[in-house]
């Protein structure tokens, strides 16, 4: 047998549930591997053994007693520091959140243990989780463990170097504006960002109700080296829960759908970059090798105009001064430099009657975006126009500054017409990971998943990488 931390979460699950390995030894595996690399990366920012140990006994307790341990049953699962499990402090990067200790779990948590799985750590994000580079000043930097001169992408990037680097085989991560698909991007493995009410989400330690455009827009998913794992984690986290009233009782699986997928390399005039588009045509090609049909488009509905509907619905109603200074007050470099960036756009923030704009331009938006679905059941799209960015690189002037969100117009956009998208990997093991966006309609991750199992050549697991210093 490989080593335990290498397996995917299917194949540990099995293993744990025939009683081939015990939960134990899994966690004992996971601990091991994150020891040994994680020094190298700063992926995970909390760890405690005792828990997680007992949480493994637990479940080979409840083997033991022939219970049923769950689908995850023994997977070591990782949850990133800025949402909710019980004893642990929801941080979001912050040093002014050290001691902001959660007395509950968050919906999240709390499906993911009640399906078996064994909670490993707790996973960084830049301060606010509003960037798309990983680093802090409470846990410090985390790095590629595929190229640390690279950004890990973020929010969600230790979330997606944890899983690269075969520190458990799944990672929760969130995402408002590409905070899972970037990071998978980023670090070579696969990210689902769902359809907004899919998972439930609550944070008891917030201390005010998100903004309207977080309540619309901000999801909770997985990260993942396959797909049979995404979709394995999306079922046990989509399991009901009363504190979210956004929360829809979906099926999983929807309608019978024709394999046809639309190719855009260029969506809304994105100045798409070679090796981008490259990984596109390779994705393209592997779906159609697999018995899809692809169409190139040259246009597909609007995404560009989303980008400012986005940043009006997220301060829509807040003061936009208020946070600033709480930006400011934490002193935190990419959050100032994030947050100047939106203030230079909204100035004293939007007014009521912009938000109503922005709502009527977002249906007339999701209408058109329904109907061209209804023909092309799946998207293929860049995750970002730009390989992987340097490190720090938005920091670099007002001029990288504009690059980088420019780079990321796919990721932005996406989440006001509140659609599921998929970033699969594509790489080549001699270069800089890549990886190619898939969109679908609302509800059917499922046609994001057959699509992913095409791409990925009938699900063929990443394999993790051992960290340069590690």
């Amino acid at each position: 047998m490989n080593p335990l931390w290498t397996l995917t979460a299917t194949e540990i699950a099995a293993l744990v549930r025939g009683r081939q390995v015990s939960a134990r030894e899994v966690a004992s595996a996971a601990l091991a591997r994150l020891d040994a690399v994680n020094p190298a990366i700063n992926a995970v920012v909390a760890c405690r053994p005792g828990e997680v140990l007992a949480a493994a006994d637990a479940t080979d307790a409840r083997i033991a007693a022939g219970g049923d341990p769950g689908p995850l049953a023994g997977v070591p699962v990782t949850i990133k520091v800025n949402i909710d499990q019980k004893g642990h402090a929801t941080t979001n990067g912050l040093r002014a959140n050290r001691d902001l200790v959660a007395d509950g779990n968050s919906p999240v948590v709390d499906n993911l243990r009640v399906a078996g799985a064994t909670i490993l750590g707790r996973t960084n994000t830049p301060a606010f989780s509003m960037r798309w580079f990983t680093d802090n000043q409470l846990h410090g930097r985390t790095l590629n463990p595929r190229d640390a001169s690279v950004t890990p992408g973020g929010s969600s990037g230790g979330a997606a170097a944890a899983v690269a680097a075969g520190i458990g085989p799944i990672a929760h991560g969130n995402d408002i504006g590409g905070s899972l698909r970037y990071p998978a991007y980023a670090c070579g493995v696969h990210g689902l960002r769902p359809t907004p009410g899919r998972i439930a989400a609550f944070n008891g330690t917030a201390p005010t109700e998100p903004s309207i455009g977080a309540q619309l827009m901000s999801v909770q998913g997985p990260i993942a080296r396959c797909m049979s794992d995404l979709r394995l984690a999306l079922a046990a986290m989509s399991a009901p829960d009363a504190r979210d009233p956004w929360w829809v009782p979906a099926p999983l699986g929807g309608p019978d759908f024709p394999r046809r997928a639309a190719l855009c390399v260029r969506p809304d005039g994105l100045e798409t970059e070679p090796e981008v588009e490259a990984a596109l045509r390779a994705a393209s090609a592997r779906l159609v090798d697999d018995g899809w049909q692809v169409d190139e488009v040259d246009a597909l509905p609007p995404l560009r105009e989303m980008v400012s509907l986005q940043l009006i619905l997220m301060f829509g109603g807040d003061d936009i001064r208020a946070v600033r200074s709480a930006v400011y007050r934490e002193g935190d470099p990419g959050a100032i430099n994030t947050i100047e960036r939106v203030v230079s756009k909204l100035k004293d923030g939007p007014s009521l009657a912009d938000v109503s704009s922005a709502f009527r331009l977002r249906a007339a938006a999701l209408r058109k975006w329904l109907q061209f679905l209804e023909t092309w059941p799946a998207v293929l799209m860049p995750v970002s126009s730009r390989p992987p960015l340097p490190q720090d690189f938005d920091l670099q002037g007002l001029h990288n500054g504009n690059l980088t969100s420019e780079a990321q117009l796919t990721q932005v956009s996406l989440p006001v017409l509140g659609l599921p998208a998929l970033a699969v990997a594509v790489r080549d093991p001699e270069k800089i990971p890549s990886g190619v966006q898939v969109v679908a309609s609302r509800f059917r991750e499922d046609i994001l998943l057959a699509a992913g199992h095409s791409i990925t050549g009938q699900d063929t697991p990443i394999l993790p990488v051992t960290p340069f210093d590690a």
